[in-house]
């Protein structure tokens, strides 16, 4: 057991960081396990790999996972800001060449191949991206002559203008509205927010009638009977077939039918093999990380922790909505990841490093260090 009295970088860390928003994580990465046992063999089957290779995989990316995410978790604020830094500027070069070198699946390119590897570079931008708004929006909160706003929506224009190029609409998507909450939380005044709606829906609407893939998919969510929705179909029949409580670990059918059972659809498997139930208590999971990272962030008094935790905790939220709503058929599909879920190396490894720097950002303050403050710190009459 560690001591309070520990003055050790582990013993600080151990009593100032959020104790119960890891075990929580710790909680979904066991369901991960779980849920990616229940659903990949079949899709492995299907393409002609060993039966439990996604699950090897699945548990291989969770010991760095775990590392990364508690590694981040020790950094100081400034240091949080270096390594965004530099994570956002050799990810913003590798999504600026993927569209060149990357491989197309399914008429995107989004993927890069290095020394083996499949890498999703826009996943690590996005905590990135995250931090560095943050940071000018805090400065702009302390520095109002600093023109922190114009360059924030420079780096946002150059984010999606990248991720366009690709296609990736469901990244944009997250990404857009993670930045125009922050901004709203930086004191946007109403006629930018009018100005962002309007631009984000002309986007949409341009997106519509010059991506067939786009367009193919409002119809389908509009009017079912316009395409193949047979995906989306089997996807929300799962959650009637599984019932309150499921047909039973390894009792579902779904898997055996959807080629994305073990990344985009595993919370249908979870809700046809494990239940309702099941399904209710991630989301338990999911809302308990959020509202507890959201308060303490909002304890804050330093604006760039402040928004960059916020800021940390929308990226998260949203995704996890996205992705739970797509199963429910309450929007289109997107292609996005479960966190801690999904089957993923990019998502699980991006996901560690996001959750670090919001542990890291939302530690409390030692007790200790009111005691070692100096004695013009300290509050009147309290001096010895």
């Amino acid at each position: 057991m560690i001591s309070r009295a520990q003055r050790t970088p582990i013993g600080e860390w151990w009593w100032t960081v959020d104790r119960l928003t890891i075990a929580a994580v710790g909680a979904l990465m066991l369901a991960g396990i779980v849920l990616s046992l229940a659903a990949s063999p079949p899709v492995a089957g299907r393409i002609g790999l060993e039966p439990f290779y996604f699950v090897n995989r699945h548990i291989f990316f969770l010991f760095p996972t775990i590392a990364i995410m508690l590694g981040v978790s020790f950094l100081t604020p400034h240091q949080i800001r270096r390594l965004a830094l530099i994570v956002f500027a050799i990810s913003l070069v590798m999504v600026a060449v993927t569209p060149i070198f990357g491989q197309e699946i399914k008429g995107a390119k989004r993927w890069l191949v290095l020394f083996g590897v499949n890498i999703q570079p826009s996943e690590f931008l996005k905590p990135a991206f995250v931090i560095l708004i943050a940071w000018l929006f805090g400065e702009s909160a302390k520095r109002p002559e600093m023109p922190a706003n114009t360059f924030a929506l420079i780096l946002l224009l150059t984010v999606v203008a990248l991720l366009v190029i690709q296609p990736d609409f469901g990244q944009t998507m997250l990404i857009v509205l993670v930045w125009s909450a922050l901004f709203f939380m930086a004191g946007m005044r109403v006629i930018w927010m009018f100005g962002i709606a309007g631009a984000a829906g002309f986007g949409l609407l341009v997106a519509y009638y010059t991506v067939p893939h786009v367009a193919t998919r409002i119809q389908r969510f509009l009017n079912p009977q316009s395409g193949d929705t047979f995906n989306i179909d089997v996807a929300t029949e799962s959650f009637m077939r599984g019932g309150w409580f499921g047909q039973g670990p390894g009792e579902g059918t779904v898997k055996r039918m959807l080629p994305e059972a073990h990344t985009d659809f595993v919370f249908s498997v979870a809700a046809e093999e494990f239940g309702v139930v099941l399904c209710l208590a991630l989301v338990s999971l999911y809302t308990f990380i959020v509202v507890r990272a959201m308060l303490r962030a909002m304890r804050n008094d330093d604006p760039f922790c402040r928004f960059a935790a916020a800021g940390l905790t929308m990226l998260f939220a949203t995704q996890s909505a996205i992705n739970m709503a797509v199963n429910l058929h309450l929007i289109p599909a997107k292609g996005m990841t479960l966190p801690f879920i999904s089957y993923g190396g990019s998502s699980m490894l991006s996901l560690a490093y996001g959750m670090g720097m919001l542990l890291a950002l939302t530690r409390e303050q030692p007790r200790g260090a009111m005691l070692t403050a100096p004695d013009d710190l300290l509050p009147a009459g309290s001096r010895p």
